[in-house]
């Protein structure tokens, strides 16, 4: 199991908990990204994710919450 992840910001809209989140590892050396699937096939294929990675869509609010929080 890997180490615990730290919750950096969320949608300030969340209703339910489980909403587009921004995480880092304890170290501060890697970020997770939890957000919506992309299921638009035109976006998908300008971005070209190879086999093993995949992208997410989160709204602009979860990371200009943690970089104002960070300046």
């Amino acid at each position: 199991m890997g180490a615990p992840l730290r919750k950096l910001s969320g949608d300030p809209d969340c209703k339910n908990g489980t909403c587009p989140t921004l995480w880092s590892t304890a170290d501060g050396k890697e970020y997770v990204v939890q957000g919506y699937v992309i299921n638009d096939s035109e976006r998908l294929a300008q971005l070209d994710p190879p086999e093993g990675e995949t992208a997410v869509m989160v709204p602009a609010a979860v990371l200009e919450e943690y970089f104002r929080a960070h300046r």
